[in-house]
């Protein structure tokens, strides 16, 4: 019953996370953000105390339900290895010690990334990141592709419930990386079940930790177990030491696969009695002492308790950061076009500095709490939020930046923000967001089509919200971009629909931290109608 009760809550959170992440139609309510923000490094980025509590005290109580139930990257594994017993029915999983060594250098490594800025080890540890980035950068195109199939197919009979969206990769190098981690989480899991979860995943060492004080366990009923061995065939997490009657609660996920198989009722979930030989048996198996063969432990591992997380936390605006920022590599440089007389040749777009999201803040404070989960960037209506290279700098990798090859930030939109579990990408409201400076306008004179072949254009001009590109006399009937950068919030509208070619006249260059601007819009004189409609 209680496995059935696991894997019916499991399936339930692993879609509705799955479809928010893939959802461009707005078919799944908003409060289902709940959902990413319930993870528990968003909730730790982001200070969310009273989820951060919850999850600690769910572990304290029932154990690692968290990663058995909560976390999509372990409902990921067990469907891996679900899948895996299909192909194979004679599999059977057997009992080997912790590799704590490993599993505690993975979480030192992780923490003290997470001190220094160095995110990118941060976001491509955590389990909740990782599961965001596939299903954003592998799952997405598939489902657009399905999406289209139907419009077709419903169109052809004259039913226009679906309609037909653009399918493109949002990112190789995220891409490639998103690949990586599905088959080699893949593998592992197909190989040996919770292996990721158990040896490399950070959330899953610090969970670990806390399980095993939980105050309910799996426990071997003593006087009905003959050792047969068959809880340990089925434990996915190699935690049962059937012959010994121990189990390693630092790696028992409570998947209840023990207490279904087991035929004479020896393994219980129950409230532990704190007796001595209890406490003995609750070791974690790295500590077990063989029979006739005493072993001592040759390591010394220091655990990291929640509540010193939670002071890091909170310290984290102390963080020393590696702040050098690297420009994106470029494919190689295009000559530019040599013209006679006295006009300038055309001159190359080079962006100097990213842009980061609306919300974002600052550079720093990006860095600080992204951990490339992707939401921004499939939730982006207009296609705008791309992950980052090197623009960042190495520890931001695969963060959200702001491109505007394919349209521009809608001037009333701030869905990425609402959407960010982190608060990496701060929700703001429609009247913020108006005055939130991300960029500036910058114009290239000798590569605008008035100056260079003396054509009337104006179409930055016309698709800037706030009026920080404005057209001025030039020559002759002829009109020019004029821009006021002080103005200026760094929609990218007027890059996105410059026509110059092959090089923008006008595009957008970040800043490092966001302004809030006043935008003075001029007076409007009020046009009464009387009687006769004049």
């Amino acid at each position: 019953m209680l496995k059935k009760i696991r894997v019916t809550l499991s399936v339930i959170i692993l879609s509705l996370i799955t479809f928010y992440f893939l959802d461009f139609r707005g078919f799944i309510p908003e409060g289902f953000k709940f959902l990413t923000e319930i993870q528990f490094l968003p909730a730790l980025l982001s200070l969310n105390v009273i989820i951060l509590i919850s999850l600690i005290v769910l572990t304290l109580l029932f154990g690692r339900v968290y990663c058995s139930s909560i976390c999509p990257m372990g409902v990921y594994q067990d469907f891996v290895a679900w899948l895996s017993k299909k192909f194979n029915k004679k599999k059977r999983y057997r009992f080997s010690k912790a590799k704590n060594i490993l599993r505690w250098s993975v979480l030192g490594a992780t923490v003290i990334a997470f001190f220094i800025g160095f995110n990118f080890l941060v976001g491509l540890l955590d389990p909740y990141g990782a599961y965001g980035r596939m299903v954003t950068n592998l799952f997405r195109p598939g489902y657009l592709a399905g999406n289209n199939l139907l419009e077709t197919i419903f169109t052809s009979f004259g039913n226009y419930t679906f309609y037909k969206v653009s399918i493109y990769t949002i990112s190789v190098s995220s891409t490639i990386i998103a690949l990586i981690t599905l088959l080699v989480i893949g593998y592992l899991a197909w190989r040996g079940g919770r292996t990721y979860c158990n040896t490399i995943c950070p959330v899953g060492t610090t969970l670990g930790f806390l399980s095993k004080y939980s105050l309910f366990r799996v426990q071997f009923v003593d006087e009905k177990c003959n050792m047969c061995g068959l809880c340990a065939m089925k434990c996915k997490a190699s935690c049962i030491d059937s012959k010994n009657k121990q189990i390693d609660y630092s790696r028992c996920v409570t998947c209840f696969n023990c207490i279904e198989v087991c035929n004479r009722d020896a393994m219980k979930y129950k409230i532990v009695k704190r007796k001595k030989e209890q406490v003995a048996q609750a070791m974690p198996a790295y500590n077990y002492i063989k029979e006739n063969a005493p072993q001592n432990s040759s390591t010394s591992e220091k655990l990291v308790h929640s509540k010193e997380a939670i002071k890091a936390v909170n310290e984290s605006k102390r963080r020393f950061l590696s702040a050098t920022l690297v420009t994106g590599l470029a494919a190689g440089k295009l000559l530019a076009q040599q013209i006679s007389g006295d006009i300038l040749p055309k001159r190359e777009l080079k962006r100097q500095i990213p842009i980061a999201p609306p919300g974002a803040l600052s550079f720093n404070h990006l860095r600080e709490k992204c951990i490339s989960c992707h939401l921004c960037v499939s939730k982006c209506p207009s296609r705008v939020i791309k992950p980052a290279l090197l623009e960042y700098g190495l520890g931001g990798i695969m963060q959200p930046k702001l491109y505007f090859d394919r349209g521009f930030c809608n001037y009333d939109c701030t869905i990425c923000g609402d959407v960010c579990p982190t608060g990496a990408i701060l929700p703001l409201s429609v009247e913020e967001k108006n005055h939130t400076q991300m960029g500036q306008v910058q114009f290239i004179l000798e590569n605008c089509i008035v100056y260079y072949d003396e054509t009337s254009c104006g179409a930055c001009s016309e698709h800037c919200p706030t009026q920080a590109v404005h057209m001025v006399p030039y020559k002759d009937h002829l009109t020019i971009p004029e821009t006021d950068t002080s103005i200026c919030v760094g929609c990218g509208g007027c890059e996105y629909v410059c026509p110059a070619i092959p090089f923008k006249a006008i595009y957008v260059e970040g800043i490092d931290t966001h302004n809030f601007i006043e935008i003075e819009h001029d007076e409007i004189e009020e046009i009464v109608i009387d009687d006769f409609g004049f």
